[in-house]
C-alpha cells in the first residue's frame, strides 16, 4: 500500500496554490517545481505527478535545460508522448550536447505522434552521429540496432498509415472506461458479458493506492442487456484483493476465468463460475504452465483441450514468447512446446487469443513489421503443413506506435475488441470496438480521388506544418494520407458513396480545428479537391466554436462523442502553458430565461471541470454562461437556427 507522503504532498499542492500559471518566466519558480519534481519521484513513483510539476518548472524558465528534458522525458513514460518534442526542442536549440542521444528523443516524440518523415530526420542524424563515434560509451547512448529498429518502425507507419485497413473502431463509452487505465477486455461467446482490468478509483476495492499513486488494478465486468453495455461494475472480493488483480481469459461459455497473480513472479490463475453466478476463488492453474519465472496472459480453444499462453521462461528466442500447451490422454496439461520462430522474435510477444475456428491466432508484438511498441497480429496454423503463417500486422488504424494489446473476436468474426491509445479516449488505455465493414462491389471501375488539403496562417496565408487527420465522422475510419512539404497532405478516398468526415489539424500557437466535412464517393474519373483550413493564432480575442461538443438533453453531461474535441482542446492547453481563456455556454431560447442561463452556467463548468481534472490549472479557465443572450443565427424559423446557438465558445484572454 503506497500514497505520497504527507509532507509532501501538502508542500506540493501548497507551492501550487501560491504560484501563477507559468506565462511568465521566473527561475526560481521553475527550480522550486523541478526540486519538487525530483523529491516526489523520490519517495514515489508517481510519475504523473511529477509530469505535471516538470511541465510547469519547464515553462516558467525555458533555459532550464534539465527540467525541459526531464517534461519531455516524462511525457514519453506516460501519456500525451507527442507532446515532448516540444521540450526536448528547447534544448537542441540551447544546448545541443546536453545529450548524446537528444536527437533520439526528438525522433522518438515525433515517431508517437505519426509524423514519421519528421522523426526519419531525427533518427538518421542519431545513427549518424553513432556510426562516426564508434567507441562513445556513455550512460546517454541508444545503441544502433534499437535506433535502425525504429527507423524501420517508422517507414512501416508511413506505409501503413497510407493505406489503412477498413475498420471502424469506436471507444466503448464512459459504461466501459474511464478517465483511468482500461484494458484485457474478454468476452463469452454470446457477446453479452466483458470482464476487463481497470484502475480507476470509482468502485476499486483498495482506498490505498499503488507506489504511482494510480489504484490498484481491479478486474470488472459488465453485461449487454437489449443491445447496450451496463455500467461496469467490481467483479467482487473473491477475484479482487487489496492488491493487483487482473484477468486475463474467458472461457466461451462463460464458466472459466482465468487470471494473472503476481505471485511466482507471475503465474496464471483460474475461477470458476458457481451455481449461483458468483465465482469461485482463484487458484493457480495445474500442470506445467506456470513456472518460476513470469506467464503474464493465456487463450484458451473453445474445445478446451490447447491453452497458449505467454511466458519469459528459460529457452525463448528473447523476452516473452508464446506457447502452447495441450491435454494428454489423461487430461492433464502436459505437452508443451514453443511456437518458433515464425510467431516469436527476439522482441517481446504476448496476449495471445485464438479464434473460436481454432486456427487463427491474434497476438500482441514489439517485433515483426510493427509501427512501434506492442502491434496487433494474425497468423494462421496450416493442419497440414503443422506450420503457421506467417504473421500479419493487422494494420492502421487498429496498430499505433504506442501499445496495442489484448485482441480479442467475436464469434462472428465481424467485431473484435482491444486496448489501444486514440485521440476520442477518456484517458489512458481505453477499450475499443473493432467492426468489420461489409465490402461493397463497384460497378465499374473507379478512378483515383485525391482529397489536397493544405493548411495556412490565417493571416499571414504562410503554410504551417500542422499535425492533420481525416476520419469517418461515425466510425472513426482512417483515410490514407501522405504528407507533403509546406504543410501539405494528400488524402486517398475510397468510399464509393458520399460520406461524413471530421477533419483535425492542431499546431503549438493555434487554435486547432476540428471539422466536419462531407465528400462524394469515389467515381469512374480521376479527381482531386483541394481545400484550405486557415488556423488561427492563439492571440488575445481569439474566438471558436467547440462544435462538436455534445451534452445529454437538458444536462451539463458530456456524450461520449463529446471526448475527440475535450481532448484536442486539454492539448491545446497543455502545449501552450501561458493560454488563458474563458469557456462560454449558449443556449437557444426554448425554455425560461433564467433556466437557459444556468444550464448554459453549468454546461461551461463542465469544460472546466474536465480541463481542470486534466491538471490545467483552473485560474487559467473562465467559465460563463449567457443563456439565450447571444445568438449568432436566429431562433424564429427552424430548429437549424436554434440548433447553431446551442453552442459552447472559448475566447482567448491572454497567452
Amino acid at each position: 500500500m503506497h500514497s505520497i507522503p504527507r509532507i509532501l504532498l501538502f508542500f506540493v499542492v501548497y507551492t501550487i496554490s501560491l504560484s501563477s500559471f507559468a506565462q511568465q518566466q521566473d527561475k526560481e519558480q521553475s527550480k522550486l517545481y523541478m526540486e519538487q519534481a525530483d523529491l516526489m519521484m523520490e519517495a514515489t513513483r508517481a510519475m504523473d505527478d511529477a509530469r505535471d510539476l516538470m511541465i510547469t518548472a519547464a515553462n516558467f524558465d525555458t533555459t532550464n535545460i534539465n527540467a525541459n528534458f526531464e517534461a519531455g522525458h516524462y511525457h514519453i513514460q506516460t501519456i500525451g508522448k507527442h507532446l515532448a518534442a516540444k521540450y526536448f526542442l528547447r534544448i537542441a536549440r540551447q544546448d545541443p550536447d546536453y545529450r548524446f542521444d537528444l536527437e533520439f528523443w526528438i525522433g522518438k516524440s515525433y515517431h508517437f505522434g505519426l509524423e514519421f518523415d519528421k522523426a526519419l530526420i531525427y533518427y538518421n542524424t542519431y545513427r549518424d552521429k553513432l556510426i562516426a563515434k564508434p567507441t562513445y560509451a556513455g550512460k546517454d547512448k541508444v545503441e544502433l540496432p534499437e535506433v535502425e529498429r525504429k527507423i524501420q518502425e517508422c517507414k512501416n507507419g508511413k506505409e501503413f498509415i497510407a493505406n489503412p485497413k477498413k475498420f471502424s473502431i469506436v471507444n466503448m463509452g464512459s459504461e466501459i472506461n474511464s478517465e483511468f487505465e482500461d484494458y484485457a477486455p474478454v468476452l463469452n461467446e454470446n457477446e453479452d458479458e466483458i470482464v476487463f482490468t481497470t484502475r480507476r478509483r470509482d468502485g476499486n476495492l483498495n482506498e490505498n493506492v499503488y507506489e504511482d499513486n494510480k489504484p490498484f488494478e481491479d478486474v470488472f465486468y459488465s453485461t449487454k442487456v437489449k443491445g447496450k453495455w451496463s455500467r461496469a461494475k467490481n467483479i467482487g472480493t473473491t477475484i479482487n484483493t487489496k492488491y493487483n488483480n487482473s484477468n486475463a481469459a474467458l472461457s466461451a461459455d462463460g464458466k472459466t476465468l482465468y487470471m494473472y497473480n503476481d505471485e511466482g513472479n507471475g503465474d496464471i490463475y483460474v475461477s470458476e463460475r458457481l451455481k449461483d453466478g458468483s465465482w469461485g476463488v482463484p487458484a493457480p492453474l495445474p500442470g506445467i504452465i506456470n513456472s518460476s519465472f513470469r506467464e503474464e496472459s493465456i487463450t484458451v480453444t473453445k474445445d478446451g483441450k490447447t491453452i497458449y499462453f505467454s511466458s519469459e521462461r528459460p529457452g525463448g528466442l528473447g523476452g516473452s514468447d508464446i506457447y502452447s500447451c495441450t491435454k494428454d490422454t489423461n487430461g492433464q496439461w502436459t505437452i508443451l512446446k514453443n511456437l518458433g520462430t515464425v510467431i516469436n522474435t527476439e522482441f517481446d510477444e504476448g496476449d495471445p487469443f485464438i479464434d473460436y475456428d481454432g486456427n487463427t491466432l491474434y497476438f500482441s508484438s514489439k517485433g515483426g513489421k510493427g509501427m512501434g511498441g506492442y502491434d496487433i497480429f494474425k497468423a494462421s496454423y496450416d493442419t497440414e503443413k503443422g506450420e503457421w503463417s506467417v504473421p500479419e500486422n493487422l494494420g492502421y488504424p487498429i496498430n499505433t506506435p504506442d501499445d496495442d494489446i489484448q485482441f480479442v473476436s467475436t464469434k462472428d468474426g465481424q467485431r473484435s475488441y482491444y486496448a489501444s491509445v486514440h485521440d476520442d479516449g477518456l484517458g489512458y488505455e481505453d477499450i475499443y470496438m473493432i467492426t468489420v465493414p461489409v465490402e461493397k462491389t463497384l460497378a465499374k471501375p473507379a478512378g483515383e480521388f485525391k482529397y489536397l488539403v493544405k493548411v495556412i496562417d490565417a493571416d499571414s496565408k504562410a503554410p504551417l506544418a500542422a499535425r492533420v487527420k481525416l476520419q469517418g465522422l461515425a466510425d472513426n475510419s482512417a483515410v490514407g494520407f501522405s504528407a507533403g512539404d509546406k504543410g501539405e497532405f494528400v488524402f486517398t478516398i475510397k468510399e464509393t458513396s458520399p460520406k461524413d468526415y471530421k477533419l483535425t489539424a492542431e499546431m503549438e500557437g493555434y487554435i486547432f480545428q476540428n471539422q466536419s466535412v462531407r465528400i462524394e464517393g469515389v467515381s469512374e474519373q480521376p479527381k482531386t479537391i483541394s481545400v484550405m483550413v486557415e488556423m488561427r493564432k492563439l492571440k488575445i480575442g481569439a474566438t471558436t466554436t467547440l462544435r462538436n461538443l455534445y451534452f445529454d438533453f437538458a444536462k451539463a453531461t458530456f456524450k461520449d462523442a463529446s471526448y475527440n474535441e475535450l481532448n484536442k482542446l486539454e492539448n491545446m492547453m497543455k502545449q501552450n502553458a501561458g493560454l488563458r481563456v474563458e469557456i462560454s455556454g449558449h443556449t437557444d431560447n426554448i425554455g425560461s430565461s433564467a433556466y437557459n442561463k444556468q444550464l448554459s452556467q453549468r454546461r461551461a463548468n463542465a469544460v472546466k471541470d474536465f480541463l481542470t481534472s486534466k491538471g490545467i490549472d483552473a485560474r487559467r479557465i473562465k467559465a460563463s454562461g449567457y443563456g439565450e443572450n447571444r445568438p449568432i443565427a436566429t431562433n424564429d424559423d427552424d430548429a437549424e437556427g436554434r440548433e447553431i446557438n446551442r453552442r459552447v465558445d472559448f475566447i482567448v484572454l491572454g497567452n
